[in-house]
This record gives structure tokens, C-alpha cells and sequence, in this order.
């Protein structure tokens, strides 16, 4: 597998995974987006207007567990590269246990009845974390690739490229950047999708696609040399 060709697999499989676990998250808790958090202020506005809507207290911690997760993953990353070991398959494994955590915690909270159930909480939050890590991996050790989180600023450029290209105003580059951002766009929507279905059949046990999907990610990057071997 050449670069390019691991790169695309790469972010395919990220914003599949961002999408998936934002989706469920979404649909199980009552509309908390666990990935887009930024999401959350507009759905916290709408519920402070309307004072029929369930508790927003859920939301509203959303945002600080985000933050933690970024804030940890932060400072994991860094004490990993210090050493010269693995960051990326070790942080891969830091957001695998908390997105664990947020499928045990779910399937404990079934039938979920409200939104302020402990292992409700605890499931939004940790769920919350584990896409705050996983933001913060796309940052740090994947910043090459295309956003696999938020599609907003991909699906602008393929739009600029492909009317770059419809008009002849396409350069060398155009192509290879058009398809870059274009397959995690595709790739989240069919997340999206499938994790709706996902969790109408089975619930949160439904998050055990995004589980494997770290999980060979991060079998395949401990195959990978190690940094210290690279750099002799």
C-alpha cells in the first residue's frame, strides 16, 4: 500500500467513524452531538427558549468533556513522543477505551429514559471524550489529511475544485485535492447512515463498528515501524 493509498483509507475510515458515533450519539441522547459539539450551543439555545424541552444539562457538559478529551490526548501525545514510541497507535487506544466506555455505559442505560440517568451521563460523556481525542489526533499526528470530523470546509473545497475544473481552471494540483477531501465527505454520510440503522436494530451495542474499526487501525499501526527505528 502506497501513501496516497493509506492516507485515503485513513481519513475514509475516520470520518466514517465520526460520523457513526456522532449519529448514534445523537439519536440514543437526545440529540447530543458527541463529535460536532459546537453543535450542542445551538440545540442548548433552542431549548432555553422553549421551556417544554427535556434538560440540557447533558449539552452543556458536552463541551467541557470535549475539552478534557483534548486536553489529555494533548498531553499524552506529547509524553509519547518524547519517548519515540508509537503516538498515533497509542492514542488510537486512548480514544478505542473511551468510546468502550461509552458503549458499555449505553447498553448499561437501556432503555434510555432520561437525560440526566447516571449511566446516561456517563455514556453522553465518555462518548463526548473519545471525539474530543480523536479531534485532537486528527490535529496533531494527522494533520496531512482532510478534516474527519466536521465535512463543512471539505465539502467547500471539493465545490471549488470541481467548478475550478468545469471551467478549465484547474491546475496540477486540483485533481489530487479534490479527490483528498472528497472520499472522507462520502465517507461520512455513509457513517451517518449506517449508524442510524445500527442503532434502530441494536442499540448501543451498534458503537461496536467504530470499536473494530480503531482497533485495526490500531493493529495495522503497530506493524508499522517504530519511530526510533525510522530515525537510524
Amino acid at each position: 500500500m502506497n501513501v496516497a493509498q493509506r492516507n485515503r483509507l485513513q481519513s475514509s475510515g475516520l470520518a466514517f467513524l465520526a460520523a457513526y458515533v456522532d449519529t448514534l450519539g445523537f439519536i440514543a441522547l437526545f440529540g447530543l452531538f458527541t463529535a460536532h459539539v459546537t453543535g450542542n450551543f445551538i440545540l442548548i439555545g433552542a431549548a432555553l427558549a422553549d421551556t417544554s424541552q427535556m434538560s440540557i444539562l447533558l449539552k452543556f457538559l458536552a463541551f467541557p468533556a470535549f475539552i478534557l478529551g483534548v486536553a489529555v490526548a494533548r498531553v499524552f501525545i506529547a509524553a509519547i513522543q518524547r519517548a519515540h514510541g508509537r503516538a498515533l497507535a497509542w492514542s488510537l487506544l486512548l480514544q478505542l477505551v473511551l468510546l468502550i466506555g461509552f458503549m458499555l455505559c449505553g447498553i448499561a442505560a437501556t432503555p434510555v429514559q432520561s437525560p440526566t440517568a447516571g449511566w446516561v451521563m456517563a455514556a453522553g460523556l465518555l462518548g463526548t471524550a473519545s471525539m474530543g481525542v480523536h479531534s485532537a489526533i486528527s490535529r496533531l499526528l494527522l494533520a496531512h489529511l482532510a478534516p474527519t470530523s466536521l465535512m463543512t470546509g471539505n465539502v467547500t473545497q471539493v465545490v471549488i475544485d470541481v467548478v475550478d475544473m468545469l471551467r478549465g481552471a484547474a491546475d496540477a494540483g486540483t485533481t489530487e485535492r479534490c479527490v483528498k477531501f472528497v472520499w472522507p465527505v462520502l465517507s461520512f454520510g455513509v457513517g451517518a447512515i449506517a449508524a442510524a440503522f445500527a442503532y434502530h436494530a441494536i442499540g448501543f451495542a451498534g458503537l461496536i463498528v467504530p470499536v473494530l474499526i480503531l482497533v485495526a487501525m490500531i493493529v495495522w499501526e503497530w506493524r508499522q515501524p517504530a519511530p526510533s527505528a525510522l530515525a537510524k
